[in-house]
């Protein structure tokens, strides 16, 4: 329920969001191949939400974080977005810094973290059910994220300056052109039954969906034919199966 911004309801809205909708590239290589035009394929935050109550849809980090900060301003947060760094790849990923009571919470629905994580010019800390997580300073405004109990505790490279709406969205579109990222494997994540859940169409050992919880993974192998699979990954992380059909067919007819 709405309710006036406090840390409390910061933290219910990231533990709600990530129960409920999906990072997943299905939209986004649908949106891709029925566009003539990269500045028709992004998912706006209006688009974003409907897709999410009707199809159960969700997206990746520009669009995820864009959304959610568009939720929490309707809120009254106070806060901005940023576009980050992973490694030598620059602009790759977004996040969100909430303004709250005097501190800086970092919020990431797009990797996604699973908590909001406070944090000032030494850095700062946060432990919840799946990771800690560690914002550790590099540089003048910029931080190292790392995650424990994950193969590649690196997350990001967060560059703590404002990115204004216009440059959001540019970059936005532009990460649906030529190299454009998660526009070549059909991926879903999600917490499902209290463990991370992960569907990867690139996974080398066949179709199946990961559980990740305490570090420990479990693989559970889908059906052969794809539309037993399409219909047990739609089942499981509550998504259209319409939805990842069209990206499995766009993504066998390149």
């Amino acid at each position: 329920a709405a309710a006036p911004p406090t840390e409390r309801l910061l933290y219910d809205l990231v533990t709600a969001y990530t129960r409920r909708v999906p990072w997943e590239s299905a939209s986004r290589i649908v949106r891709r191949v029925t566009r003539h035009q990269t500045s028709g394929c992004p998912q706006w935050p209006h688009d974003f939400w409907a897709g999410a109550q009707l199809y159960g849809t969700g997206g990746t980090c520009y669009e995820s974080n864009y959304a959610f900060f568009t939720l929490l301003l309707a809120l009254g947060y106070e806060g901005y977005l940023t576009i980050n760094d992973m490694h030598a790849s620059v602009g790759c990923h977004t996040a969100i810094v909430v303004r709250l009571g005097g501190q800086k919470w970092l919020v990431d629905v797009g990797m996604p973290l699973y908590e909001p994580v406070p944090f000032d010019a030494a850095g700062g800390m946060a432990t919840g059910q799946f990771h800690t997580v560690t914002v550790r300073p590099i540089g003048e405004d910029i931080y190292e994220i790392e995650r424990d109990r994950h193969p590649r505790p690196y997350c990001f490279t967060l560059h703590d300056c404002p990115v204004s709406a216009a440059r959001y969205r540019d970059a936005t579109i532009n990460d649906y052109a030529e190299h454009g990222l998660f526009l070549d494997r059909l991926i879903v994540t999600k917490v499902v039954g209290g463990q991370i859940s992960r569907f990867d169409s690139g996974n080398p050992d066949g179709p199946c969906i990961t559980t990740f919880y305490n570090g420990k993974r479990t693989d559970a192998p889908l059906p052969a034919d794809p539309t037993g699979a399409d219909t047990a990954v739609a089942a499981h992380f509550g998504i259209d199966a319409g939805v990842l059909r069209d990206a499995r067919n766009a993504l066998s007819a390149r």
